[in-house]
């Protein structure tokens, strides 16, 4: 979408935010849309799985110097109408099928089912 992806400047939000006010925190929409395409019957959003990876360890960095954070939710569970862009855009880590309402879970939601089960992030080859 022509945003600026940075990492660090949620790991820095999310400790200034503790620093300054003290209360416990939590990141309540973090995603990003890329250009998904289903393929063998499968979404292979790497840059997807890139992005919250990135994003998750930069948390855990903020947590390690002292922010309280409580949650993080991902932006989106399903692919969904975005407000100014309609249904051009993708952020979900399952995909929609518009026409069919078929939903199909995304390399992006199988990596985060897997952290969520074990609550580790693992490693993850960014290609920059």
């Amino acid at each position: 979408m022509g945003w600026n992806i940075d990492p660090s400047g949620l790991e820095e939000l999310l400790v200034r935010s503790h620093e300054e006010f003290g209360l416990p925190l939590a990141v309540t929409e973090n995603g990003a849309a890329f250009p998904d395409r289903v393929e063998d019957g499968a979404v292979h959003d790497d840059a997807r799985v890139a992005y919250l990876h990135r994003h998750f360890v930069a948390a855990h960095r903020a947590m390690e110097r002292g922010a309280d954070l409580r949650g993080f939710f991902v932006w989106s569970l399903l692919d969904n109408f975005e407000w100014s862009f309609g249904f051009t855009k993708r952020f979900g880590i399952v995909r929609v099928d518009y026409d069919t309402q078929n939903r199909l879970v995304k390399d992006s939601g199988r990596w985060f089912s897997e952290l969520a089960r074990t609550g580790r992030v693992g490693e993850y080859n960014v290609v920059e």
